[in-house]
């Protein structure tokens, strides 16, 4: 089917580093927008040169999102280091923070089999070592799953901070208003929360159907008591347009 989303809007919720799927959106006929509930900025701090100075002799270093990529290399930068200063290795949850670390130049040398931190803490520990020092770069809403799931101590150096982006609700409750079922997606927990603060008491959650990148951020959907329809079983945003473009033709040919 050549346009198997005509008629058809769909939201973006995450940050500007999602938003590059929207091309891709509408070479499947819909309307695609982007509202990033979330913001982030990197946390510059005093002692940012005495953290870098730990973080060279850490057996790993454990990223789960690009944002803490971005913010760690931005550091680097900064303080005129380079990756091979950092004796350790890496671990990355997710495809495309691996992929930016390896932009950067450092070699990924674990991703879990499910990009999530509590596949994380499961699968890690069997190839980390014995009792190896390990630090967490981390965002200021980040769950505590790997500093309660690991068995070994961590460290936890938060390099960047999250906040709500409040610019955007007014927007994306006048589109949901004006559009027929929009499809919104989501790529974490913490643009859900926001969804569900500032937008569903205005809309409530029936006026859209959900999509979901990972089963943490499903849950948190559901949580609030919303089906969420699309569900890929890889987490990336490409996955997940696939999903709504396979759904929407199958029904397409059902009709």
């Amino acid at each position: 089917m050549l346009n198997p989303l005509s008629g058809k809007t769909v939201v973006v919720t995450g940050s500007s580093k999602t938003t590059t799927v929207l091309f891709e959106i509408e070479a499947l006929g819909a309307e695609a927008y982007s509202y990033p509930l979330i913001e982030t900025a990197e946390i510059i701090e005093q002692d940012d040169q005495v953290k870098l100075e730990q973080a060279k002799n850490f057996d790993w270093l454990i990223f789960t999102s690009q944002n803490a990529v971005e913010a760690f290399c931005t550091k680097i930068k900064r303080h005129q280091l380079n990756t091979s200063h950092f004796n350790g290795k890496i671990a990355a949850v997710g495809s495309k923070t691996a992929e930016l670390l390896k932009s950067y130049h450092f070699d990924v040398s674990f991703t879990p089999t499910v990009f999530s931190a509590d596949v994380f803490v499961n699968e890690f520990p069997k190839i980390a070592g014995n009792n190896p020092s390990c630090m967490f770069l981390r965002g200021s809403k980040a769950k505590d799953t790997l500093r309660v799931g690991l068995p070994f101590e961590l460290v936890e150096w938060t390099v960047y901070e999250t906040q709500d982006n409040l610019s955007a609700i007014e927007p994306f409750i006048q589109l949901v208003k004006s559009r027929n079922q929009p499809i919104i997606i989501f790529a974490s927990p913490s643009a859900v929360d926001v969804f569900a603060l500032h937008i569903a008491p205005v809309i409530g959650w029936g006026k859209a159907k959900y999509a979901s990148i990972g089963h943490i951020t499903a849950a948190r959907i559901e949580y609030y008591g919303a089906q969420v329809t699309y569900k890929p079983a890889d987490y990336t945003m490409l996955a997940v347009i696939e999903e709504i473009r396979m759904r929407e033709e199958n029904r397409h040919d059902r009709t």
